[in-house]
């Protein structure tokens, strides 16, 4: 199902805007999947999160399957260091509440805020540095 007939042009700048705040804040790069994760919906996402190719040890993928009612996040290598199962359970919470009240795109943008929140890591700076 094509994001044009789920989202409003008002709510997928709204999505669009978290995925780009997610990766600025954390330093990862976050993806959106809505769509069908017909059989194993693990296996889906996980195929899915494998397609980003280079990128994939540093990306977190939302996969959403609105007509099973599924959400899977899949995290990359060094994604992982910075999201736990724990981090990942709390993002999927936050969409699944909104999701079940009809709010895709609210819900959405709360998981991934969520998410960022627990993948952001200090900055590092050298002993050497002013």
């Amino acid at each position: 199902m094509p994001t044009g007939e789920i989202f409003s042009d008002r709510q997928r700048e709204e999505v669009a805007r978290a995925i780009r705040g997610a990766d600025e804040d954390t330093g990862l790069r976050f993806s959106v999947y809505i769509g069908s994760l017909a059989g194993s919906t693990r296996e889906r996402a996980l195929q899915l999160h494998a397609s980003l190719g280079a990128q994939a040890d540093h990306s977190v993928l939302v996969a959403v399957d609105p007509g099973l009612r599924q959400t899977e996040i899949v995290t990359g290598h060094e994604a992982k260091r910075y999201l736990d199962d724990h981090a990942c359970a709390l993002g999927a919470l936050a969409m699944t509440t909104q999701f079940s009240a009809g709010d895709l795109a609210g819900g959405l943008v709360n998981g991934l805020r969520t998410l960022a929140e627990h993948a952001r890591h200090p900055k590092v700076l050298h002993l050497d540095q002013p």
